[in-house]
């Protein structure tokens, strides 16, 4: 499984990068919507660092661990999604600037990081099923990275900030909900399938 960490690293880098650009782009634009990709893309960050240390470790990581992370990974996700929503409503009760042209530039990147890292991860996701997971997942986060580009466009056209708190909270309510999905469809392994090697190729994780 040695040869998963380079896609994995490369994944992980991009994926890195796709943060720091919206990051950035957040605090310059003021932008909610961008600010919630970007903390979508942090969870995305984690997951991807613990598969790569999961293939980098002489003994991987336990799937006790890895269902404690995944945990902690979730509920933060949870509370920081439902602290953007009341952002998002303050804001349309009193507006903000934004800058719309921010949010478009940041979000086309962020879908092509987002895709790139998809393409990065199409051949390792025919070998591990939590490399398929990531894999689908940031397929999925192509589109949703377009949403800050609607916000920006809708800023833009229409003069007001209005379309990026809403189109913030729709982001943030997608966040919870597939979220809470992934949690509450899953009674032990929550994000990550329980027939994941995670590095012990001598004591692999068992279906139940």
């Amino acid at each position: 499984m040695a040869h998963l960490r380079k896609p994995l690293t490369v994944a992980l880098a991009i994926n890195t990068a796709v943060l720091v650009v919206e990051t950035a782009g957040t605090f310059e634009a003021n932008s909610l919507s961008l600010a919630t990709d970007a903390i979508h893309n942090l969870s995305d960050e984690t997951g991807l660092a613990f598969l790569l240390l999961a293939y980098t470790l002489r003994a991987g990581l336990s799937s006790h661990f890895l269902r404690t992370a995944n945990v902690f990974n979730s509920l933060g996700l949870l509370m920081i999604s439902g602290v953007v929503v009341w952002q998002a409503i303050d804001r349309i009760f009193h507006p903000q600037l934004v800058l719309g042209v921010v949010p478009i530039a940041a979000g086309l990147v962020a879908a092509a990081g987002n895709w790139w890292v998809a393409r990065t991860l199409r051949e390792p996701s025919k070998e591990d099923v939590a490399i398929r997971l990531a894999y689908v997942h940031n397929l999925g986060d192509v589109l949703v990275s377009l949403a800050p580009v609607a916000a920006g466009l809708a800023t833009l056209a229409s003069g007001a900030p209005l379309f990026d708190s809403i189109i913030a909270i729709g982001i943030a309510i997608f966040i919870i909900v597939t979220t809470l999905k992934a949690v509450l469809g899953s009674e032990e392994e929550l994000i990550w399938p329980q027939n994941v090697d995670c590095g012990h190729h001598n004591d692999p994780i068992k279906t139940q």
